[in-house]
């Protein structure tokens, strides 16, 4: 009814890593705080002036609230900055800031990834509601029929194609911001080396997700073979 020890620890080691890279991207992220930009701008005003100069005026820079909360929601135009980077004047709330207005741009340019991505929301809705009680019914049930697990290893398997198309949509945001911070004159060398540190740990975050996605698929797609051979 189980499967291998192989999938079993490889499920483990990408949960380890996770916590890794997140408790690094935290310590980052705590680090650059600390350092003032030299400029003087804040995340707000960084956020505001790339999407200018980037000939976007339909969309908003708010705050919201929690730490490393930021993000762009396309459904309302708005560049969510969290409470620190959007008062903070710092490498680390520039290069978020930027990151975050990378994705407007995307957005205004219709990026085929971020496109793609969007697209796919609708469907993952629907199918977050199903895939866990598909999971665990068919793990309890694979000695009777597979069809219930089969059913949510394919539903799954979709939660995992998303986490991979994600991975071009979050680099390209930050390469955008990095030749727009640097373009502009935002920051200095010393500032520039901090900023793509930052988000490069940011990006890992997804990398490791992905990685962690398609690991927990492995592990129930060895289930249900491992369940088919016995039955």
């Amino acid at each position: 009814m189980f499967p291998s020890s192989p999938a079993y620890i490889i499920v483990l080691l990408t949960m380890l890593a996770s916590w890794l890279v997140q408790r690094r991207l935290k310590n980052k992220f705590e680090q650059y705080s600390q350092i003032g930009l030299q400029n003087g701008l804040s995340g707000k005003q960084i956020a505001e002036l790339m999407l200018a100069d980037n000939g976007i005026t339909d969309v908003r820079v708010i705050s919201t609230d929690g730490r490393l909360t930021d993000h762009y929601n396309p459904a309302d135009k708005t560049v969510n900055l969290s409470e620190s980077v959007y008062a903070e004047r710092s490498a680390a709330a520039a290069a978020v800031a930027a990151h975050e207005c990378g994705h407007a741009v995307q957005h205004a340019q219709a990026y085929s990834a971020l496109k793609f991505r969007s697209a796919m929301v609708p469907a993952l809705s629907a199918v977050s509601r199903f895939m866990p009680i598909l999971l665990i019914a068919g793990v309890f049930l694979l000695n009777r029929t597979p069809w219930p697990l089969a059913a949510g290893v394919v539903l799954f398997s979709l939660t995992t194609l998303f986490s991979f198309i994600t991975l071009p949509v979050e680099f390209d945001a930050s390469k955008r911001a990095l030749a727009w911070i640097d373009s502009r004159g935002i920051v200095t060398k010393q500032e520039h080396a901090m900023a793509k540190d930052a988000l490069w740990w940011a990006a890992m975050t997804y990398v490791v997700a992905a990685l962690g996605s398609l690991a927990t698929l492995f592990y129930y797609a060895t289930m249900l073979l491992g369940g088919r051979r016995n039955n």
